[in-house]
């Protein structure tokens, strides 16, 4: 498989394909082991299903009925973005007799539409809205597994793990919070081996990022009341909102405004200094003069001392970056890094969260194994000559132009 999160290739024999999953299930569910031609994210989406304690003939729940249902799913944020996933999805699913499936970050069911008789026979496995699709509650399958892997995925036939669901074929995309970067829940679309095809997954996938579009949108402005946005990844000098005013600070006031806002406690001048600058010759004159710079910049009472400190939160995209990374959402957190930090600061404080940040997006990146976030990362001019992604890359997407560049790169790197 060129794509390992394409179930099924163009070319590709289905009830071939449907025979060797059968065969390779029944020998997970008697010996433990996977076979050779599942697919990894498969296999392992199976060797959770079984450490959860799922069995092959079981069936989802219902954990979420009637009233409950209604007013969970009517202030939950995906609703906000119903009528998007409606419009591009609805037509598609009812025409193909599919169905358009919403679930949330539990991988409850919230929404289930499409055509009538589909959704009929899908309601005898209880995929209804309500019931819990999770895959440690029913293995492996499109929405309960986009969101346990926070991962598009496609689930091909015997792929599922519950052998009820074996005759359906799903795709699914995590849907993220745009702001704070966690998963909300998976939009999915689930027929028959039809949709066993790459498109399939690029489609749930461009409608996931069109409803994260949406939710920022609807949710533009500034983070909390009285709040600011400080953008600094891939930037030279900082971009400073504030009070609906667009401030682009200079070099060293990006530097001060950075620290401040990532210590709300604030800062004594000494903690500055040695923040601040390499030279430990340079004087708590010269701080000080760059602070009341700042001061002018900033406006009155937005910047207050003893100890230096912000009187207003500050947003920054670095946080943002960093609450994706540690919810786990390794595409959001891609996404959100426009590059590195401030990146021609020497500033010593600076220069550790720069390299803290792109080591951890780039081991993220190279832990998920995903070839097109490592291909974006590969391509941007701060990760052309990143060998350790490039190797990463290599391993997943070996094509001539991939190792060509690996190998030049590593002559590069290898001469005196």
């Amino acid at each position: 498989m060129t794509d390992p999160w394409v179930a099924l290739e163009p070319g590709a024999d289905p009830a071939e394909r449907v025979r060797v999953l059968r065969r390779a299930h029944e020998t997970f569910t008697v010996a433990g082991t996977v076979p050779r031609p599942v697919r990894a994210v498969v296999a392992d989406s199976w060797r959770r299903s079984a450490r959860a304690g799922v069995g092959p003939d079981g069936s989802a729940s219902v954990e979420l009925a009637d009233g409950d249902l209604g007013a969970y799913r009517s202030e939950h944020p995906l609703a906000r973005v119903m009528p998007l996933f409606r419009e591009l999805m609805g037509t598609f699913a009812a025409d193909g007799e599919h169905l358009l499936a919403v679930c949330d970050a539990h991988g409850r069911l919230l929404w289930v539409e499409g055509h009538p008789a589909t959704r009929r026979r899908a309601g005898r496995m209880n995929f209804v809205p309500g019931a819990r699709w999770a895959e440690s509650a029913v293995g492996t399958n499109a929405p309960g597994t986009a969101v346990a892997v926070d991962r598009p995925v496609q689930v091909f036939a015997a792929e599922h793990f519950i052998r009820r669901v074996q005759p359906w074929t799903c795709a699914a995309a995590p849907v993220h919070d745009p702001r704070t970067g966690r998963v909300l829940g998976a939009v999915d679309i689930t027929g028959g081996n039809g949709l066993a095809h790459p498109h399939s997954l690029g489609f749930v996938q461009a409608v996931a990022r069109a409803a994260e579009s949406q939710l920022a949108l609807l949710g533009s402005g500034p983070p909390a009341a009285g709040a600011a946005e400080l953008t600094v990844l891939g930037r030279e000098e900082a971009l400073l909102l504030a009070g609906g005013r667009k401030v682009r600070l200079s070099r060293r006031h990006s530097e001060l405004l950075l620290l401040l806002a990532r210590h709300p406690e604030g800062l004594t001048g000494d903690e500055l200094l040695c923040a601040l600058y390499e030279d430990e010759s340079v004087t708590p004159v010269t701080l000080r003069a760059e602070l009341a710079r700042l001061r002018g910049v900033l406006g009155p009472g937005l910047l207050l001392s003893r100890p230096y400190r912000l009187a207003l939160p500050v947003e920054c995209d670095v946080d943002v970056v960093e609450r994706r990374l540690r919810a786990g959402a390794v595409t959001a957190a891609v996404a959100a890094y426009a590059g590195p930090l401030l990146p021609a600061s020497r500033a010593p404080a600076v220069v550790r969260l720069r390299r803290r940040l792109s080591d951890g997006v780039r081991a993220a990146l190279v832990a998920r194994r995903d070839p097109d976030l490592l291909a974006d990362w590969a391509h941007a001019p701060w990760g052309e000559d990143d060998l350790v992604v490039w190797r990463a890359l290599c391993a997943v997407r070996p094509t001539a132009a991939v190792r060509a560049r690996l190998a030049a790169l590593e002559t590069e790197l290898a001469a005196p």
